[in-house]
C-alpha cells in the first residue's frame, strides 16, 4: 500500500469556493508541504498541471534538493511538449533526484485550456495522439540503455533517429500513471501505462471500472497496478469530522456551485461527467451528509466547485482506514490523497491513520 499526498500549486484554504481563509501558493509553502510528506513517509506527492497551477516539472526539480526519498508525479501533456523532449526532461529529473520521478499522463478535458494551449482534437484524437506520444517516450527512454535509434512514423506524431544519450536511474523508464474513465481511456492503460488510477467512486464502481482495465490487460500479457485519487477528512471522531465537512463549504452559495457545475459541463472528460453524476449540485449547509454521502464514509462535497477529484473519505480515523482497506481488498495498490489546507492534513492523516494501515 503506497500512500502519496498533494501539493497545491493553484492555492489552498479552509474553505471551498472562496478566497476567505487562503494561503498563498509561494515556493516557501510548497516546500514545508514536500518537506512534511517526505519525513512523515508518504510515498510522493502529486503534482497537479493545467493553466491555474505552477508548472509541475519546475516545481519538482526545485524540491529535490528539500526532500530525501519523496517522490514525484509529474505530468505529460500530449501536444504541449514533443515526446522526445518531454523525453530528456524525464531522465534528467530521474537522475538528479535519484529514481524518484513518476510520471502522469494526463490528455486534458477541458476545451478552452486546451485551445488556449493551441489544442484544437477531438476527444477521440487525442487518445491517439496521447497512445502515440506515450509509445514514442517510453521507446526512447527504454533504449537509451543500449544506445539504439528510434523510427516512429504515426498518425500524430513522427519522429526519425530519436536518441537519448543519457538514460534515467528508473528502468526501462520512470513509472507511467494515467487516469481516465472512457472507453479509449481504458484500452490506452491496458496497453502501455504501468498504473491505472481512478477518482474515488463508490468502490463498486471502482471495482467494475479495474475488471474492466484488468481484462484488457490480460489480452495484451500485462500487469498493471491500480490506484486511487481521494480527497480525505478525517478527525479522532465522526462527529468530528462531520464538522469539519461542513466548514469547509460553509462559504458556499447557490451561485458559486452553479457556476462551476456549469464549468465542469462543458468539458468532455468522462471522469468529470461520472464526478458530476455522484451528488445533485445542491447542498444542505444544516446536513452536510443529505445528498452528499454516496457510500459509506465517501463524500461528493468537494465536487460542488473543484474539478477532478471530487470526493472525499469522511470518517473517524478507524473508519477512513477501513474504507481504504475496502479500496485495497478490490486490487488498489497507491491511494493519492489531499485535504484542505493541505499542510495540515498531512500531519493529521499520518498522525491518525498511518498506524492503522499495513
Amino acid at each position: 500500500m503506497k500512500i502519496l499526498w498533494f501539493i497545491p500549486t493553484h492555492g489552498d484554504s479552509r474553505y471551498l469556493g472562496t478566497s476567505k481563509g487562503a494561503r498563498a501558493a509561494t515556493f516557501d509553502y510548497f516546500k514545508q508541504i514536500a518537506i512534511a510528506a517526505d519525513s512523515l513517509g508518504y510515498e510522493g506527492v502529486l503534482i497537479p498541471t493545467g493553466r491555474s497551477c505552477e508548472d509541475s516539472w519546475i516545481l519538482a526539480a526545485s524540491l529535490i534538493d528539500v526532500t530525501r526519498r519523496l517522490k514525484f508525479l509529474v505530468a505529460l501533456r500530449p501536444g504541449l511538449v514533443q515526446p522526445s523532449q518531454s523525453a530528456r526532461m524525464a531522465a534528467t529529473l530521474d537522475r538528479l533526484s535519484g529514481g524518484r520521478l513518476l510520471v502522469n499522463l494526463v490528455t486534458g478535458g477541458d476545451a478552452e485550456e486546451l485551445a488556449g494551449d493551441g489544442q484544437f482534437l477531438s476527444h477521440a484524437e487525442r487518445y491517439e495522439e496521447s497512445a502515440e506520444f506515450i509509445r514514442i517516450w517510453r521507446e526512447i527512454l527504454a533504449r537509451s540503455h543500449s544506445g539504439d535509434p528510434l523510427d516512429f512514423d504515426g498518425k500524430h506524431l513522427k519522429v526519425k533517429g530519436a536518441r537519448l544519450l543519457y538514460p534515467p536511474v528508473s528502468q526501462p523508464y520512470p513509472p507511467v500513471f494515467f487516469g481516465g474513465s472512457s472507453e479509449p481511456a481504458h484500452e490506452l492503460a491496458a496497453e502501455q501505462v504501468d498504473t491505472y488510477l481512478t477518482w474515488g467512486e463508490p468502490p463498486a464502481a471502482v471495482a467494475a471500472k479495474v475488471a474492466d482495465v484488468r481484462a484488457r490487460d490480460a489480452t495484451q500479457r500485462r500487469t498493471l497496478q491500480y490506484g486511487i485519487r481521494l480527497q480525505v477528512i478525517v478527525r479522532e471522531t465522526e462527529d468530528e469530522d462531520l464538522r469539519a465537512a461542513a466548514e469547509l463549504v460553509s462559504e458556499l452559495d447557490e451561485k458559486t456551485v452553479a457556476a462551476a457545475q456549469a464549468k465542469f459541463a462543458q468539458m468532455d472528460s468522462v471522469g468529470q461527467r461520472r464526478m458530476a453524476e455522484l451528488h445533485s449540485g445542491r447542498f444542505n449547509k444544516a446536513n452536510v451528509r443529505e445528498g452528499l454521502e454516496i457510500s459509506p464514509n465517501l463524500w461528493a462535497g468537494v465536487g460542488l466547485v473543484r474539478g477532478g477529484a471530487g470526493t472525499a473519505l469522511v470518517g473517524s480515523a478507524e473508519q477512513v482506514a477501513e474504507r481504504i482497506k475496502e479500496y485495497a481488498a478490490i486490487g488498489l495498490d497507491y491511494f493519492v490523497l489531499s485535504g484542505y489546507p493541505h499542510l495540515d492534513e498531512a500531519h493529521r492523516f499520518a498522525e491518525l491513520v498511518f498506524p492503522l494501515l499495513p
